[in-house]
């Protein structure tokens, strides 16, 4: 649900809402301006919550979700979003260059992910190993990496236990463009089927 605009529309409905009430009870009544000020305040609250009751059941009927399970999935996109912050700020720490592309790249899916499932939330169980899984897993490595590569010193124990972790980053983050592939799997089905279309009338022209 695009936030800016559904606030948008809400607002606006109780801007108009709330001068029309005032305008009734002033110019049409004849009731003073204050209880006219309170007739308006009430009639723009009740117009902002009956938008926002009905804006909402017209995105959770597109998406097809029920409340309950549109506030699940929020609740865990929410968590979501304080682990991706903390594994941003802990790759962004870690200065080893040959890990900078990759921790890059793995940023983007990480957002990307993030960002279809938080737009259509339908897609969140698409996503759910991610959710429950590999952002846990990566967000531990990652700050674990961020700390021992800060050390002034490093042993040849805490070294190896570097190398190991940039290794398992490296595994998860291919197990993370397998996140992102399933949950664009249906759109990319369906490009592939709309190229045959296509052609297939090429073809049929030629």
């Amino acid at each position: 649900m695009n936030q800016f605009l559904n606030f948008l529309t809400k607002t606006s409905v109780s801007a108009v809402s709330t001068v029309s009430v005032w305008s009734v009870s002033v110019f049409a009544i004849g009731q003073p301006l204050l209880l006219s000020s309170l007739f308006a305040v009430g009639g723009g609250i009740a117009a902002y919550s009956t938008t926002s009751f009905i804006t909402t059941n017209l995105f959770l009927k597109r998406h097809g979700l029920s409340r309950k399970e549109y506030k699940y999935i929020q609740k865990n996109l929410e968590e979501a979003n304080k682990k991706i912050k903390r594994l941003r700020k802990s790759l962004i720490s870690i200065r080893n260059i040959a890990s900078i592309k990759q921790n890059i790249e793995l940023l983007r899916i990480v957002n990307k992910i993030y960002s279809i499932t938080k737009t259509e939330p339908r897609r969140f169980y698409l996503a759910e190993e991610f959710y429950y899984s590999h952002l846990d897993s990566l967000v531990e490595l990652s700050e674990k990496h961020a700390f021992l590569s800060a050390q002034p010193k490093k042993s040849k124990e805490m070294a190896d236990s570097l190398t190991e972790t940039r290794e398992t980053i490296s595994t998860l983050a291919q197990s993370v463009e397998k996140d992102l592939y399933d949950v664009l799997a249906k759109d990319i089905d369906h490009l592939n089927f709309e190229l045959d279309v296509a052609k297939l009338t090429i073809d049929k022209k030629k």
